[in-house]
C-alpha cells in the first residue's frame, strides 16, 4: 500500500501516501485512530489525507509548509476523490493477493 503517489495541490506535485508517520500523526490531531474514521467525516478524511502529505513530504525530503486550514482550502473535490479510491483499490489488491 506504501506505493509512492503524488498529489497536486496550487500547481506543485507533493507526495502523498500512507506511511506509520502519518497515523500516528493523525492520532495525535484527531485524538483517536485511523480505523476510527467514519466515511461520511469529511474533515477527518481530509485531515488523513493532509497527515499522508506531510508524513510523506517528511520522508521524502519534499518541503511542505500547508497548514492543515491552507490545504484543505486548496485540495480540489477529485484529489481526495482519487486518494480514497487509490486506497481502496490497493486494499482490493491485497486482499485479492492473500
Amino acid at each position: 500500500m506504501n506505493k509512492k503517489k503524488v498529489i497536486t495541490i496550487n500547481g506543485k506535485d507533493y507526495p502523498c501516501r500512507i506511511t506509520m508517520g502519518a497515523m500516528v500523526r493523525f492520532k495525535h490531531e484527531s485524538g483517536h485512530d485511523v480505523s476510527e474514521i467514519k466515511p461520511n467525516d469529511l474533515s477527518e478524511m481530509v485531515l488523513f489525507m493532509w497527515c499522508c502529505t506531510v508524513s510523506a513530504c517528511n520522508a521524502d525530503g519534499v518541503e511542505f509548509g500547508m497548514s492543515f486550514e491552507q490545504y484543505a482550502d486548496s485540495l480540489e473535490p477529485s484529489g481526495l476523490q482519487d486518494f480514497y479510491s487509490d486506497m481502496q483499490s490497493e486494499e482490493k489488491k491485497t486482499m485479492n493477493q492473500a
